[in-house]
């Protein structure tokens, strides 16, 4: 299948004013952006934004085989088309994994979980996880806590590698001993994860790097990581949904400071961060969660220096799988679209 496309001016320009290098040299990236500049062009380009010379040097930060995306961001087009001309779209894009949002489609007819399977792996898309709710008062419903046997036979029927919740461990409260009892579920579903050689996972939203409501030097994150198993429990950064917690709670509710980097995390912890969420966002102290959400690339988070941090640890290039995602995407086949070949692009500094 062809991955040429028509020129992107748009994605061009932001690669050039980005100043990121080896735009022309990455052959995905290159399919993408088609013939939107010569390789000369490309290198002025590049060497006028980064006062550098040449184009192509460095490896690419993005490891090989490891971009996915969480299909939650195409909701819109799975809905309406299915999931086989989506995954032929992200097919042309470049992306090699899919996380799951949901097993279903809308109009395009029912889909058992055996065919939805080979569709993935006939457009070369490895289903790598899965987003699951933690609880509902229903007990009918599809959750860890109401229903762990059926999920995981879902899971295993598509050969997911992770399955994981986007609820926050709130299932009982604030405070310390409630996140205590949140946990020991979580070690729960870890367990039963692992019997069939799964690994369970959380993604976090701000909230998570909140304080607990009855001891508010305690941030409920750190009593996450530390309740929790490390051989059981593994976490999904939402790099963007990180960083807009470090705006909110880096003051304690008195007013004291407590800076934290989320980058640090991993790289204090890299085995259990297993997955990322790549999501962008512009920075704006007005806005309550300190940024505005827009397609990868576009943003203030330097994701060249945060997937390189995690890549360069020794044993861990490979180790990590690195999912696409934007909640509100303004058209998601563009965002898909962009954000491969902007990720895709990402040198290391030489």
């Amino acid at each position: 299948m062809s991955r040429m496309f028509q020129p992107d001016p748009e994605l061009t320009h932001r690669l050039s004013r980005r100043g990121m290098l080896g735009v022309a040299a990455g052959a995905t990236a290159a399919a993408l952006l088609g013939a939107a500049a010569s390789p000369a062009g490309a290198a002025t380009d590049s060497a006028t934004a980064t006062g550098t010379t040449g184009h192509g040097r460095g490896r690419p930060v993005l490891p090989p085989g490891r971009l996915g995306i969480q299909l939650y961001s195409l909701r819109d087009k799975v809905s309406t088309l299915g999931f086989a001309p989506v995954f032929a779209e992200l097919e042309k894009y470049g992306y090699d994994e899919v996380e799951f949002a949901g097993y279903t489609q809308g109009s395009a007819g029912p889909i058992t979980l055996a065919q939805l399977k080979r569709l993935a792996r006939d457009h070369g898309l490895n289903p790598i996880g899965s987003h699951v709710g933690y609880y509902s008062d229903d007990p009918g419903a599809y959750t860890f806590a109401q229903n762990l046997t059926k999920v995981l036979d879902d899971a295993q029927a598509l050969g997911l590698k992770h399955i994981g919740t986007a609820s926050g461990p709130f299932r009982y409260g604030s405070t310390v001993d409630a996140w205590k009892r949140a946990a020991e579920e979580f070690n729960t579903y870890g367990a039963a994860a692992k019997a069939r050689g799964m690994k369970f996972y959380q993604h976090n939203h701000s909230e998570e790097f909140s304080f607990a409501t009855d001891n508010p030097k305690v941030r409920l994150y750190d009593v996450l990581l530390r309740e929790t198993d490390p051989d059981l429990v593994f976490l999904e950064m939402d790099i963007f949904w990180a960083y807009s917690g470090q705006f909110r709670f880096s003051k304690r509710p008195d007013g004291t400071p407590a800076p934290f980097e989320p980058l640090n995390y991993v790289l204090k912890q890299p085995h259990r961060y297993p997955l990322f969420h790549v999501k962008d966002g512009v920075r704006d102290p007005a806005d309550t969660y300190g940024y505005r959400m827009t397609d990868v690339g576009d943003g203030d988070i330097d994701y060249q220096k945060f997937i390189s941090a995690v890549t360069r640890l020794r044993g861990e290039r490979l180790a990590h799988h690195w999912q696409a995602e934007h909640d509100q995407p303004a058209e998601s086949f563009t965002f898909a679209r962009r954000s491969s070949a902007y990720l895709h692009s990402l040198r290391e500094k030489c």
